[in-house]
């Protein structure tokens, strides 16, 4: 039996260890590269099915049979992966090319060879269905014909995304379209009994998951009791964290920058007036104030400007060019490009772009990066550059989309800027109006009478509100997003967290030493902190949800606010029974909070892509991230764990503790990875024709399961007995989370990735 267990954890981790290289490979030399040279070669396969045929044997050998929710839920693993090999074996996934009326019995296989159908297939119609006023797509519509071979039987149907169309074994996802829109391209694929098999093992893999934690008998339960038990094991050795942690408190404040004379800017309540103007923004109708915001955030790194508005700061551009070209407000992050320009702080003005000649000084530096040479810090100079860009599309107005035109026939809504170029048959009133109208309101500024500027600016609103009509978002949405708006406060607590945390932890730590009570009144505050936390972060995601029409979980900015809000409500579930939970939710909610924030922008709130119109995304979505979030709790918990062994004596009981408790955490963290893993297959099956994919994100997800996973195993890998063991593979487990989200998002690629916001 030993023989067998060796096996079969020999081949895991040699397995592991091809899918890492795999996902390095892919970078270096491509997609198509690692497809055909791992991914889809035969010793892949051999590999994976020798790992699944010892694993069988060594079940059978250890008799886990008589523990049956444990075997079954190790059988789905299995059926899952035949379902796998006989899609390898059997299936066939390609192309189809259809054009209005077009009748064709074959397709395109992935080898570029021709493939026959056992029918017809004509495509009768196609749309491309919009968001209400605007040219962005909500999803593709393909009606289609089938008809069998021999004419005995004819089928209509209708392809759209994440609805697919099944006829004979062969089922056809809408995939894209004809640039001139007389044409579809429909994904196909054969595979009548992979499927079948696969997602048999995975209704069998979801029973299993919920019988075993049903089941008295499981491991699970049975740390349940051993928990109850022996809720008082952690009272010795934390003293010591105190005098390791104390120096970290901030110390000092920060000065407060000089007071200097600020540029021209409209009165505030005028310039809010624009703000409550609409426009084409990012495929989509929203406030100008939305806008202005991501204007500002984008040129200075925050929302506001030295007390300045949003919208003081884009209608000072707009109105007071001159006042605002010598102002430092862009933010440089570039050594490089402060070089180029010449400047010695963060900030730079629109002045400092330009030579004593006139010249622009990133010219040369963006001429050598069209050319493809290689220069120094390329993104920073590119960045640079795109500030200066969008400051000169803003002042020129090539930006502001706020002149909506219904053609003749009231059926396409177009939106315009002032310096675009107009149709020819919109009529000469409504072409002054768009016209002029923005020229009028810069010459009452100019006479600053702001009376007949808010004026104008309401006439602009009602010509908008009269041309668009229903396609405009309902004013519910409207004052929804300005108030989104001004939830702004996502740093001010993430720091607030991470020092609340580090005194939490100090605290809970010192009371468990001296074996006193925590003081009720602190404990108190501590929830009721968490609790206001709660509140604004559902709030966040209620407004932003409630104003993109989806569930908010479709880039790394909402995904990591999302994490935020199932960590502290996890803390509301854990702190019963592991009260260090406390601390390490402030802790882990404070970090994520940053995270969100690494691109400095709250990414902009975008229609969803057709294909991300599917419940299981965010069912996919939900479960993976509330698995990070306990899976950080266990790392946080060896991080104490670790820190009590080196710095304190007689801290057995403490860490056996807080091992039990990582325990604990581990079943439902890494079932819900596994929940979450294969609802993302089948949302891609249904979206695409394929439950996985080998991407990149997919495979360190895989990766990262399986690795937790060979913790669930202690009485076959005695390492996971130790106490200290487990707590560093809990700490360095956390690497291939970290690796799945960061490292796959911003350097390794691939269609998963929240690198882009």
């Amino acid at each position: 039996m030993k023989l067998l267990k060796r096996i079969a954890f020999c081949l895991l981790g040699i397995l592991l260890f091809v899918l890492t290289i795999a996902t390095i490979l892919e970078k270096v030399n491509g997609t198509e590269f690692v497809n055909n040279h791992i991914y889809s070669s035969v010793p892949f396969i051999i590999l994976w099915g020798s790992t699944a045929l010892a694993s069988l044997l060594y079940m059978i050998k250890r008799k886990l049979y008589r523990q049956w929710t444990t075997f079954l839920l190790h059988l789905s693993f299995i059926l899952i992966l035949v379902g796998a090999f006989v899609t390898w074996i059997d299936g066939e996934q390609g192309t189809l090319q259809l054009k209005l009326g077009e009748k064709t019995m074959s397709f395109i296989n992935k080898g570029g060879e021709k493939r026959t159908l056992p029918f017809s297939i004509s495509l009768e119609d196609f749309e491309i269905i919009y968001y209400k006023g605007t040219r962005a797509p909500m999803d593709y519509v393909s009606r289609i014909t089938v008809s069998a071979e021999n004419n005995s039987e004819s089928l209509e149907g209708e392809i759209s995304m994440n609805k697919i169309f099944s006829f004979m074994n062969y089922r056809f996802y809408q995939s894209g379209y004809d640039a001139n829109g007389q044409g579809t391209v429909l994904s196909v694929s054969h595979d009548p009994y992979g499927i079948g098999i696969t997602y048999t093992g995975y209704s069998i893999l979801l029973v299993s998951i919920i019988l075993f934690f049903l089941n008295p008998q499981s491991t699970f339960r049975q740390l349940m009791k051993s928990y109850r038990n022996n809720s008082q094991g952690i009272k010795k050795g934390c003293s010591i964290l105190f005098l390791l942690f104390i120096s970290t408190f901030p110390m000092g404040s920060r000065a407060m920058a000089a007071d200097h004379p600020l540029p021209k800017t409209l009165p505030r309540e005028t310039a809010g007036r624009f703000g409550d103007l609409y426009i084409l923004y990012n495929d989509r109708i929203c406030p100008l104030q939305t806008f202005a915001r991501d204007f500002t955030i984008k040129l200075y790194g925050k929302p506001t400007y030295h007390g300045l508005t949003s919208e003081q700061v884009l209608t000072g551009w707009l109105f007071y060019y001159d006042s605002w070209k010598n102002e430092p407000v862009i933010r440089i992050k570039s050594n490089e490009a402060r070089r180029l320009l010449d400047i010695k702080g963060q900030y730079a003005s629109v002045k400092d772009f330009a030579g004593s000649t006139n010249e622009y000084k990133l010219e040369d530096a963006m001429r050598q990066i069209h050319l493809g040479r290689q220069i120094t810090d390329r993104k920073g100079i590119e960045e640079a550059n795109e500030k200066f860009n969008i400051i000169s599309m803003v002042c020129t107005g090539a930006l502001m989309k706020i002149f909506p035109y219904r053609d003749a026939k009231g059926n396409t809504l177009q939106w315009y800027a002032q310096s675009d170029r107009l149709p020819h048959e919109m009529g000469n009133e409504q072409w002054t109006f768009t016209r002029k109208a923005m020229n009028y309101v810069h010459e009452q500024i100019v006479m600053k009478r702001f009376n007949e500027v808010n004026r104008l600016l309401n006439k602009i609103k009602q010509y908008q509100q009269k041309e668009c009509g229903e396609a405009l978002p309902s004013a519910s949405k409207f004052k929804a997003e300005k108030l989104y708006n001004q939830f702004d406060y996502s740093k001010p607590i993430a720091i607030l967290c991470l020092c609340i945390g580090l005194f939490a932890f100090i605290y809970y730590c010192r009371c468990t030493v001296t074996e006193k009570n925590i003081c009720c009144s602190l404990a108190f505050i501590f929830n009721l902190l968490l609790c206001s936390i709660f509140i604004y972060l559902s709030m966040t995601i209620v407004l932003r949800g409630y104003v993109s029409n989806h569930l908010p979980l479709s880039n790394g900015f909402e995904t990591m606010q999302f994490m935020a809000w199932c960590t502290v409500l996890l803390t509301f579930f854990l702190q019963r029974k592991f009260t260090l939970s406390v601390p390490f939710g402030f802790l882990l909610c404070g970090l994520t909070l940053l995270v969100s924030m690494f691109g400095e922008q709250n990414p902009r709130i975008t229609q969803l892509m057709p294909v991300l119109q599917s419940p299981l995304l965010s069912i996919h979505v939900v479960a993976i991230m509330t698995a990070y979030s306990l899976l950080a709790f266990i790392m946080l918990n060896g991080i104490t764990a670790v820190v009590l062994h080196y710095s304190t004596e007689n801290c057995e009981t403490a860490i056996d503790f807080l091992q039990r408790i990582s325990r604990l955490i581990l079943y439902p963290a890494v079932f819900l990875l596994t929940i979450g893993i294969f609802i993302g297959a089948v949302w891609a099956n249904v979206s695409w024709g394929r439950y996985w994919g080998w991407d990149p994100k997919e495979v360190w997800a895989l990766i990262t399961m399986l690795v937790y996973a060979l913790a669930l195993h202690p009485a076959s890998l005695k390492w996971f007995r130790y106490p200290m063991f487990f707590h560093v593979f809990g700490i360095v487990a956390f690497l291939t989370v970290l690796i799945t989200y960061f490292g796959v998002n911003f350097l390794l690629g691939g269609m998963h990735s929240y690198a882009n916001g």
